[in-house]
């Protein structure tokens, strides 16, 4: 998959030749996993793919029965409250129990522990509905536990989720340090993907969220060191149970001289003005607003252009979607190039565009500022302080921060860039001093080769 924290993980791996990797995968399903969009460094010496969906290949059906230590772990994971869950205890359950999770998901003990949440909680909902979801929610967790985890000096995951579980055990199982890096908060993307889903309904949806808070609250209790980007996703990560002690900040990070500087400057607003956006096409990135907003921008700036730079592969149905609406309020000048090199590209953008829901510190807006290129940003993640700057910056706005979702000030932003093409390169400015400042890539490097020595060993 092509996108911001693939581009991230390519460039740690890349920029530490010294040090061997093994990468675990996790996808949904083999029908998932297209080919490999990165080529793989020398120094990977394993991928492994784990499908979280995926049945065991012994077909045989076995009677299980828990030890009451067993059954005491997954009634506290699936019933306990969250400030009394014995973590600790969780994560050693999900590391030793080994049999096939379809097993222990038709198990009497697992049917037990579903009668007790159903009788305390969600009496008014009908029981076999009940019963599936709660199977539905731990078959992929089990589904993600491996037999056969590779032996690392340091076990290192880019999300909580299920990513962050197997660094959880295989912590558990080695004794090794476990780092955690978040982009983005990932319990809470995954809250509004589910709040917005058609899949699931009513009081399910608020058994589905429940269940991955859990998950990131077990891998930050785990980590031995939790990194962020920004301030913003630090008291996040607090509030949802992160121990403030075990919090770093290191920001992302280009290397600035791979990107020149390529001012596109139009003239005058009778001039076609070209934006561009640096997006994959699924719904987190909110692409039929930007479609929205650029409708609107056509009827005071007929002669703009829209370019949507990423791949449309992943979510086939929002594409649809998305040409559906392009076609029903007939606007033109609006091309999908599929996945492109942003660097063939940019140099022909007057203002880049990002209209996502969610979003973490965007490494797409980073290297648009390395090329001097203003922003219209949405206020998610770290854009605001991308974009405007934080505490004693002296450089001054980078581009504009609109609402989520505001299809009136986004296109008015819009408009605003448009038609000041001298505003344009004046934040354009602003933007490449600012991640010459503050987001090198030597900086990011220099500040993982310290955790890496620090917890792995020289």
């Amino acid at each position: 998959m092509h996108g911001g924290v693939s581009n991230w993980i390519q460039m740690i791996i890349e920029n530490f030749p010294e040090i061997t990797f093994s990468i675990l995968s996790v996808s949904t399903s083999r029908e998932d996993v297209g080919e490999y969009k990165y080529e793989i460094p020398q120094n990977v010496e394993l991928v492994k793919d784990i499908f979280l969906n995926e049945p065991a290949k012994e077909k045989k059906n076995k009677k299980v029965s828990l030890t009451k230590r067993e059954r005491k772990s997954l009634s506290d994971m699936i019933l306990g409250d969250m400030d009394d869950i014995d973590w600790k205890d969780t994560v050693k359950f999900l590391s030793d129990y080994r049999t096939r999770w379809e097993d222990l998901l038709m198990s009497g003990d697992f049917f037990e522990i579903a009668v007790r949440y159903y009788q305390q909680r969600y009496t008014r909902t009908p029981f076999a509905d009940f019963l599936w979801t709660i199977r539905s929610i731990y078959m992929p967790l089990f589904g993600a536990i491996v037999d056969d985890f590779p032996k690392a000096d340091i076990y290192h995951s880019v999300s909580t989720g299920y990513a962050g579980i197997l660094g959880a055990i295989a912590k558990n199982l080695y004794g090794k340090p476990f780092v955690l890096t978040e982009h983005g908060i990932y319990t809470r993307e995954r809250e509004e993907e589910i709040i917005k889903s058609d899949w699931v309904k009513g009081v399910f949806k608020d058994i589905w969220i429940e269940q991955f808070y859990k998950l990131s609250k077990i891998t930050y209790h785990s980590a031995d060191k939790v990194i962020t980007l920004f301030d913003d996703n630090r008291n996040i990560e607090i509030e949802l149970g992160c121990p403030p002690e075990k919090i770093e900040i290191i920001a992302n990070g280009i290397d600035i001289d791979e990107y020149e500087i390529k001012p596109h400057s139009t003239g005058d607003e009778t001039d076609a003005v070209a934006i561009g956006a640096v997006v994959r096409v699924v719904p987190i990135k909110d692409i039929k607003t930007m479609i929205l907003a650029f409708n609107a921008v056509k009827a005071s700036v007929p002669g703009a252009k829209l370019k949507i730079l990423g791949p449309v592969e992943e979510d086939p149905e929002y594409f649809k979607e998305c040409l559906m609406l392009i076609e029903s309020l007939k606007v033109a000048d609006i091309e999908f190039t599929g996945f492109v090199k942003m660097k063939d590209y940019i140099g022909n953008m007057d203002i880049l565009l990002l209209t996502s829901i969610s979003e973490g510190q965007p490494l797409a807006v980073l290297e648009g500022m390395a090329c001097q290129k203003p922003h219209v940003c949405t206020n998610v993640g770290g854009c605001r302080a991308l974009l405007l700057g934080s505490g004693e910056d002296p450089f001054g706005p980078a581009g504009i921060v609109v609402p989520v979702m505001d299809v009136g000030e986004i296109s008015k932003a819009l408009i605003r860039l448009c038609k000041e093409p001298k505003l344009r390169e004046v934040m354009g400015q602003a933007g490449r001093k600012r991640v010459q400042e503050y987001y090198r890539q030597d900086m990011l490097i220099n500040r993982y080769g310290e955790i890496y020595s620090r917890y792995g060993g020289e």
